[in-house]
């Protein structure tokens, strides 16, 4: 018997076997976010020697069967335990710090206001979240989950004390598919420590890279300590201008024409949803004025994640079947369906 949470998912009823989905779903990725959050470095290399000494079991197999564990998930519990078994990869720490923008840009010591650059660094084995979620056809959502076998140091940026911006690997992953996509004339929103500004500008086939930043100060970490390391920094543009404000003078004419528009206003998807929405509803405003500007969203398979079970309730009522329920429950259906957001209704409109 096929099971989810001890739920049939046999049955003949297809509203059921989604919903005991979506209950897999929330239990194994607040199960990680919790370990992540409370006890990263739980794991350890001597951990997982006591447990497996003869080195039979593959790392990453043990490692995800010793997270589940530790995360309170029933080792009978074959469908949540295949969640961490998919979740769970071991990174090539030498892969990461090769990185082109880690390799050429180099952080001093600055404070500017409330802002200061430092490092981090995640201990050998703690766990970290590495990219964004993979969605399955079912809807079933497998979080990402890393960790290194050696210490791994990472920039980063303070804001009063607290970490703000970083170049870590689940920002280099999730960037990677939008930096292989752009070409031309590129437009960002939300300037980071410029990693996807610089990464986008080593691309012979991307023109000019524009950012637009609206905080004064970490526009000037950037231009006066970031920028100046560029190879191509004749490329960039930076413009200090609220993202939606911006959205709102853009065009199609001559210089203000985009190619490709990247957003990555948020931290993630507990401040990122209604932003994302605003942001797809003023896209789609651009579009029926003729601009053909292609946006992308940074973590948008999370955003659209949050979005799909916000929705969720109203889709299943109103669908036939499963297959026109999991037809809109699909990225680019959520995604069309977050262009006619109204604000005025909140982000759980009826």
């Amino acid at each position: 018997m096929e099971s989810y949470m001890g739920i049939d998912t046999n049955k003949k009823d297809w509203k059921y076997r989604l919903g005991a989905i979506r209950e897999c779903n929330n239990t194994a990725a607040w199960a990680m976010a919790e370990f992540i959050d409370e006890t990263p470095a739980a794991i350890t290399g001597a951990l997982l020697k006591e447990a497996d000494p003869e080195g039979v079991l593959p790392e990453e197999a043990l490692y995800a069967a010793l997270m589940a564990g530790i995360s309170g998930i029933d080792g009978d519990d074959r469908e949540l335990s295949d969640y961490f078994l998919r979740a769970v990869k071991c990174l090539d720490a030498a892969e990461y710090a090769s990185n082109q923008y880690l390799t050429t840009i180099n952080f001093p010591n600055a404070t500017l206001g409330n802002w200061k650059f430092t490092h981090y660094h995640y201990r050998p084995y703690e766990a970290f979240i590495r990219d964004d979620i993979q969605v399955d056809e079912d809807t079933r959502e497998i979080p990402q989950v890393g960790y290194f076998r050696e210490r791994f140091t990472y920039p980063a940026v303070e804001q009063n004390g607290r970490e703000w911006m970083a170049v870590k690997p689940s920002e280099i992953a999730s960037m990677q598919p939008v930096i292989d996509v752009v070409s031309g004339n590129v437009l960002t929103f939300g300037l980071g420590l410029g990693y996807f500004t610089f990464m986008a500008s080593e691309k012979q086939d991307v023109l000019h890279v524009d950012v637009v930043e609206r905080d004064e100060d970490a526009i000037r970490l950037f231009t006066e300590h970031i920028l100046p390391q560029f190879p191509n920094k004749h490329k960039v543009r930076v413009m200090k201008s609220d993202a939606y404000d911006f959205m709102t003078r853009m065009t199609g004419d001559s210089q203000d024409a985009y190619d490709y528009a990247f957003m990555d206003l948020w931290h993630d998807t507990a401040d990122g949803l209604e932003l994302y929405l605003k942001a797809k509803k003023s896209e789609a405003k651009l579009k029926r004025q003729g601009i053909g500007t292609t946006f992308l969203y940074w973590v948008e398979r999370s955003l659209l994640s949050a979005w799909r079970w916000t929705r969720f309730d109203d889709i299943i009522a109103t669908s036939q079947n499963e297959e026109e329920a999991l037809t809109k429950l699909t990225d680019s259906a959520l995604a069309k369906l977050a262009e006619t957001y109204s604000s005025s209704a909140g982000i759980f409109p009826a």
